[in-house]
């Protein structure tokens, strides 16, 4: 047996140690009692807000949080939370607040066998600022809702979003999705670590960006006064898109695909991503590439179209 073999059993074995202790640590603190390890309990609590309010924020752990339009015109917020874990629920300065208030033993962190949830009911009309901090629950917003600004902020939750937003829409996640359509807004701010980003139906009167670092990102059906994208391993698809300024896109080892989109300007970059595709207008192709094939039409007028790789293809065309 060689000495990595050796090593990995080692290691194996302490593991197997640390789990027996932690195992040994949680029947203590709840005095050998088996029963104890389910005794965490969930309650569902309605709050009722009277209350004149414009913005709204919203700080949670691991909860799903939920938007519903009210059927009797008044904002009640329900909770399906632990009976240590409850969320403070009300109005301050305008601002309807809820958050979570975390009383749970560390064994209670460990052992749950529920999902905290919140469904927010709002009555139909226009509000102001909407923030949301999240770990790793979901956030759906569905349509109807009409928001000044829009920040949302979570780790590995997925996020849907179709409310109406005047002005900036911004979310970040890591590892979860995210999902913007059948919306209007100002400006459009989307970044992702390894999720998923997709928008479809949008018209946006403002700038759009979108970053990623190995998630997908696919846009359809989308205007907007520019577009720019950056990003590593993740590929990007645009179907329908349309900027009426400048399109930029940098990728490394991501494909960029074009499927009936334009703008007045475009800049590709990607390592070794392919570059392919149908435009709708003539431009003046400036390309290149180190060892992939190159296949553009022979255009003189139009907006520029630079396009840049080191080992991916080139093959773009102009439907007419």
């Amino acid at each position: 047996m060689g000495n990595e073999t050796v090593k990995w059993i080692v290691f194996a074995a302490l593991l197997i140690a640390a789990g027996l202790i932690l195992v040994g640590g949680v029947m203590l603190a709840v005095g050998w009692d088996v029963k104890q390890l389910s005794a965490v309990q969930y309650e569902r609590n309605r709050y009722e807000i009277d209350d004149r309010y414009r913005d709204i924020a919203i700080a949670s752990d691991t909860a799903d949080i939920v938007f519903r339009p009210s059927k009797d015109g008044k904002t009640s917020i329900i909770c399906y939370e632990q009976e240590s874990a409850k969320h403070a629920v009300g109005v301050e300065n305008g601002t309807l607040l809820i958050e979570l208030v975390d009383t749970r033993k560390w064994h209670e962190r460990i052992i749950s066998f529920g999902k905290p949830a919140i469904t927010v009911y709002l009555p139909t009309g226009d509000y102001a600022r909407l923030s949301v901090k999240e770990s790793t629950g979901n956030i759906e917003i569905p349509g109807g809702f009409s928001f000044e600004s829009v920040e949302i902020e979570a780790s590995t939750g997925d996020i849907t979003c179709s409310a109406f937003v005047s002005g900036c829409l911004k979310i970040k996640t890591s590892t979860g999705d995210i999902s913007v359509r059948d919306i209007s807004a100002g400006v459009l701010d989307l970044a992702v670590s390894t999720g998923k980003v997709s928008v479809s139906n949008v018209k946006c009167d403002g700038d759009v960006e979108v970053r990623v670092s190995t998630g997908k990102a696919q846009l359809s059906d989308l205007t907007c006064k520019s577009f720019v994208s950056t990003g590593n391993t993740g590929d990007i698809l645009f179907t329908n898109v349309i900027a009426d300024g400048k399109l930029s896109v940098e990728r490394s080892t991501g494909d960029v695909r074009f499927n009936s989109a334009d703008a007045a300007e475009l800049f590709i970059v990607t390592d070794t991503g392919d570059v392919k595709g149908t435009l709708l207008s003539e431009k003046v192709f400036i390309t290149r590439s180190d060892t992939g094939r190159i296949d553009v039409p022979d255009s003189v007028s139009g907006g520029r179209c630079e396009i840049t790789t080191d080992t991916g293809n080139i093959k773009i065309e102009i439907r007419r």
